[in-house]
């Protein structure tokens, strides 16, 4: 920090967090009000896109348009962080998948031993005839 910032920093304390901007940063520390600016924000900028962006279809056209270059232009330069979590992701579903039908494959085996343990000794007690 230079020694102008250093100064107006000194001279302007209520723009350090102190004051009445100290008293502003802390209530919005407290998540109800944070919540409430958001939902506050959120509504303000509702209207103001409703209003703007929704009043002409060429506008909404040109907005869908730069959002799909947008996401176009993230998806191409993070593409290959996306190959790598997608194909992680699908060995990871695999792993799962096999792991549960292994364990399903041991819930068979186990209970038909029981059933044949308990109808071995159902045999054994028949009088025969």
């Amino acid at each position: 920090m230079n020694t102008m910032m250093k100064e107006a920093a000194q001279k302007m304390p209520h723009m350090m967090g102190e004051g009445m901007g100290g008293a502003m940063g802390h209530m919005m520390g407290n998540p109800l009000a944070q919540g409430a600016a958001m939902a506050g924000a959120g509504y303000m900028a509702r209207g103001i896109v409703a209003r703007s962006l929704f009043a002409n279809p060429l506008t909404l056209l040109v907005a869908g348009i730069a959002g799909g270059v947008a996401a176009g232009y993230v998806l191409h330069k993070y593409r290959k962080e996306i190959v790598l979590a997608v194909s992680k992701a699908s060995g990871m579903s695999r792993d799962f998948a096999l792991q549960q039908k292994e364990n399903l494959a041991d819930l068979l085996e186990e209970a038909k031993e029981t059933e044949a343990a308990q109808a071995a000794p159902a045999e054994s007690t028949a009088p025969s005839a």
